[in-house]
């Protein structure tokens, strides 16, 4: 990505972070910051029960529960190292944590698709109905296939590119959360309803897309 420089005496920080605009810095870290307290209110709110073995959620999870282990992991990989991917700083000055983490990364998305399509086909039996299982695969391939065109370009040395690709790949990654905020926070996981849950889910990859182009978008400008 290149960036505008300015003529003058003083030296160029043009790509270095220093010469961004203010507004983009704050925009970027609120960003982060909301995705943080995203993941936060997940773990408390739906995912307490991994740590209570008599937790009455272990009972629909039966059937698949040893798929939640490599599924869980490779979740958890993609959504809370990702952010240190958009990190410029840090790219900079540590490369080879950059590449090695982004490797976790596209490993974790890559795992995560099909073993999440495997646990809701298997979902099927407690009442989740096919319609769920399809927007799971379109879902799970929308994630394997942004994240594999972002590693194509990584391999292919296009930076540009790579990063926007990879920001679309997290916007479809982190739909695992929108869902459960959006439930949660609603109150809707109170009564809970599989077509209102469907009807979310399907909202939120429809929109990831479009989203992570937003942010593309809104990075891109920096440059302008």
């Amino acid at each position: 990505m290149s960036f505008a420089t300015q003529q003058s005496a003083a030296p160029s920080t043009a790509g270095s972070g220093v010469g961004a605009p203010p507004s983009q810095f704050q925009l970027k870290y609120l960003t982060f910051s909301f995705i943080v307290a995203m993941m936060l209110y997940v773990l408390y709110h739906n995912e307490m029960f991994l740590v209570v073995p008599s937790h009455p959620a272990w009972k629909h999870y039966e059937p698949f529960k040893w798929w939640l282990l490599p599924h869980g992991l490779a979740g958890a990989c993609a959504l809370f190292l990702a952010p240190l991917q958009f990190s410029s700083r840090l790219r900079r000055r540590f490369l080879r944590l950059h590449k090695t983490t982004g490797a976790i990364y596209v490993a974790g998305a890559l795992l995560l698709a099909p073993i999440g399509l495997f646990i809701q086909y298997l979902d099927e039996s407690q009442g989740a109905a096919r319609s769920f299982t399809i927007e799971t695969t379109i879902q799970g391939s929308l994630l394997a296939i942004t994240t594999g065109i972002g590693l194509w370009y990584a391999l292919q040395r296009n930076i540009t590119r790579h990063r926007q690709w990879m920001v679309r790949s997290y916007a479809v990654a982190i739909t695992f959360l929108e869902v459960r905020v959006i439930f949660g926070v609603t109150g809707l996981d109170q009564a809970f309803d599989w077509h209102v849950l469907e009807t979310i889910v399907w909202m939120c990859t429809s929109l990831s897309l479009l989203v992570g182009d937003i942010a593309n978008q809104l990075y891109e400008r920096r440059g302008t």
